[in-house]
């Protein structure tokens, strides 16, 4: 053999006897156990210096051995720089990133790497929400720190401490609505659906909401509710509101400009922003109750103001469940313009959308408006729905003017009379029939069913005042209501009859028909009660001030009438009649119920109360009867019923008289009686 291949061998052999002893050594320093850590580690007194804290090195070896680290890794899997046990020198704390580099990476982008980095002490690390480094569990494990009926709670730990949250100016009031919001109800029912923090904010990666990359910033929201929502989110993304957004414009709504952000309710809680009460006056109204809205991007405003002024909006603030408020009309996530022919409000879609509520609606019905400023529109219904308004508004200034005027005249007059003492109507019998049985009881009829309809009418105009609250929801009040219209229109049919069958029916109206002579006793009574004339006017059985007052209730009966009931049957008088009429007969119905109860108080209660002759009631409406002396008062040409009750109180009166003498005569002859005994 050659020595060249005697020396390779022999090089060969010695490389062979080097990698066994390598092995060797290497066989003789094995890798570290957990066993070889927790020798030391186990001793929960085990501690060390660091920053001038004392920080416990303990491990809990059953705690370790149960976590999703003990059961994967050895403690020297992350404690890399562990050289030998006990350790000559001190291995330094392992980073999460050598593992969890993602998980790191989109930590760093969030608000609490940077508050850490800001030097805020208390923001929070890994350790924050998952725990203990030796204890961490798996997000499965329901004990878990970050398992998902916890994370409200894992969370709730700095945000609703205000000595935590203070120093980096945010508020703890979020965590306290959430728990209040339909989602937070909802985890701690133990739900395993519902949205949790993490859900919105992300779980690493959590950014402000003006950070374009957040997954709450404003364009990213509707993407971030639709990892549960997908339905909705679909909806929304068609509909004009999503359109705009997507398109860069943030003055379009997303998901929690409706619903809020952390208090997110129910629709059918009263205190939600999307309830049927608060989705107008509040929600809604925030946009396209705006005139900055209006001028800016060409929205026509005063939507929700418009709307409280229908019977809609008015029936909602009463309570109503079942009016229909902005959704019922325009839809909840897919709102569209009118010009889209998938809209609800599209001209061919509104006979199907008035039709679930108002059955047989049809093209006629549906050409209703509801948004109507009467103000400013310029459709035929609107023209004389103004007519209508400014026609009473000029009769009401100028006859409830004009009957103050006329009573406090009388009254200044009466009371200086009365004070001078030259007049005193005195006391007496009530024997004048003024009214008869029958026409108190019509007369109590009117007078129940007509104040009923003035608190019921006037509670749904004016749903905010003390009238609003006496009623227990708007079913109630429509309910009394139209029951008290019914009864009004059937007293007033009755009357009819009674006028017609009746003998003392006929003479009523007889004596109510209006005459030349009331003209001049409008006229005598100026004169009089200015001071211009002496002579005192006189009247029949009915003055001027009754007849005006019977007539204007038979027009106003039956105005309310018929226009209570175009409102009562819209849809079929919407087959027979153009739909503006109905806007104009509402219009005359609150125009006249305001004539007709301010007549009342004024015209009518003056009358029978305030009259300083015959206050503080006249009883007639009770028992049908007055003095002699007050009815020679008021109705001295009624010679006819003045000569019949003077007749029946000087019958009576001998009646009386007899009867006295005849008691005399027996007492006088008991007591000769008993002369006689004596």
């Amino acid at each position: 053999m050659k020595p060249a291949w005697i020396v390779r061998i022999l090089f060969l052999l010695l490389l062979l006897a080097s990698a066994g002893f390598a092995q060797k050594k290497d066989e003789a320093k094995p890798k570290f156990t957990n066993d070889d850590c927790l020798a030391c580690h186990n001793d929960p007194t085990l501690t060390k210096e660091e920053n001038g804290k004392s920080v416990s090195l303990g491990v809990d070896p059953k705690k370790f051995a149960a976590s999703i680290h003990g059961q994967m890794f050895q403690c020297v899997d992350c404690h890399t720089d562990v050289k030998d046990v006990p350790h000559s020198v001190p291995p330094g704390k392992p980073s999460c990133a050598q593992c969890h580099a993602d998980e790191q990476k989109q930590y760093d982008s969030g608000v609490h790497a940077k508050a850490v980095k800001a030097g805020i002490g208390q923001a929070a690390r890994c350790s924050d929400c998952h725990g203990s480094v030796h204890e961490i569990l798996p997000a499965s494990d329901p004990a878990s720190l970050v398992n998902h009926l916890n994370i409200p709670k894992t969370c709730d730990k700095c945000h609703t401490k205000t000595a935590v949250m203070n120093p980096t100016g945010v508020s703890t009031a979020p965590a306290v609505s959430y728990s209040q919001s339909v989602h937070g109800e909802a985890v701690a029912g133990g739900s395993e659906k519902a949205a949790v923090c993490t859900d919105c904010h992300e779980k690493h990666a959590i950014r402000p909401a003006n950070d374009p990359a957040s997954s709450i910033s404003k364009s990213n929201v509707p993407a971030t509710c639709a990892k549960c929502h997908q339905k909705e989110a679909t909806q929304f993304e068609k509909s004009i509101h999503g359109k705009e957004l997507a398109a860069g414009d943030l003055h379009a709504p997303a998901c929690t400009d409706c619903h809020g952000i952390h208090t997110i309710l129910a629709p059918g809680n009263p205190q939600s922003s999307v309830s049927a009460e608060n989705l107008a006056k509040n929600t809604c109204a925030r946009c396209h109750n705006s005139v900055r809205m209006s001028e800016e991007f060409g929205i026509p405003g005063r939507r929700a103001t418009t709307y409280f002024e229908s019977y809609h909006g008015l029936a909602t603030e009463m309570g109503s469940s079942k009016a229909a408020n902005c959704a019922s009309c325009h839809g909840v996530h897919d709102i569209l313009p009118s010009s889209d022919p998938n809209s609800t409000i599209n001209p061919r879609n509104l006979v199907a959308t008035c039709g679930k509520c108002h059955a047989g609606a049809n093209a006629n019905f549906a050409n209703s408006k509801v948004h109507v400023d009467p103000a400013e529109a310029s459709d035929l219904g609107s023209k004389f729905s103004r007519i209508a308004r400014d026609f009473y508004l000029l009769m009401i200034f100028a006859t409830i003017g004009g009957m103050l005027v006329h009573n406090l005249l009388i009254m200044r007059k009466k009371l200086k009379d009365r004070r001078e003492g030259h007049v005193h109507i005195g006391g007496g019998e009530r024997v004048v029939v003024r009214m008869t049985r029958l026409q108190r009881r019509q007369h109590l009829v009117l007078l129940t069913s007509f104040l009923t309809l003035v608190l019921t009418g006037f509670a749904l105009k004016y749903p905010e005042s003390i009238l609003g609250t006496i009623f227990i929801n708007e079913a109630v009040r429509r309910y009394i209501h139209r029951t008290a219209g019914a009864v009004l229109i059937a007293v007033g049919l009755y009357h009819v009859f009674y006028v017609i069958r009746y003998k003392e029916g006929r003479k009523l109206v007889s004596d109510l028909m209006p005459r030349y002579q009331d003209a001049i006793a409008i006229r005598d009574v100026l004169l009089y009660y200015l001071g211009l004339s002496k002579k005192k006017p006189e009247f029949p059985r009915f003055g001027y001030a009754e007849k005006m007052e019977y007539w204007a209730l038979v027009w106003g009966t039956i105005v309310m009438a018929v226009t209570g009931l175009m409102a009562w049957f819209k849809v079929p008088v919407g087959d027979l009649l153009p739909r503006w009429s109905i806007d104009v007969g509402m219009t005359v119905h609150f125009y006249e119920a305001i004539l007709a109860t301010l007549a009342i108080l004024v015209w009518h209660f003056y009358m029978v109360i305030f009259d300083p002759d015959v206050y503080p009631m006249n009883w007639a409406w009770y028992d049908g009867k007055m003095t002699i002396e007050q009815y020679r008062e008021e109705h001295a040409l009624d010679s006819e019923t003045i000569l019949a009750a003077m007749q029946l109180e000087a019958e009576k009166q001998a009646a009386e008289n007899s009867e006295t003498a005849s008691e005399q005569t027996v007492a006088a002859g008991a007591e000769a009686g008993r002369n006689q005994d004596n």
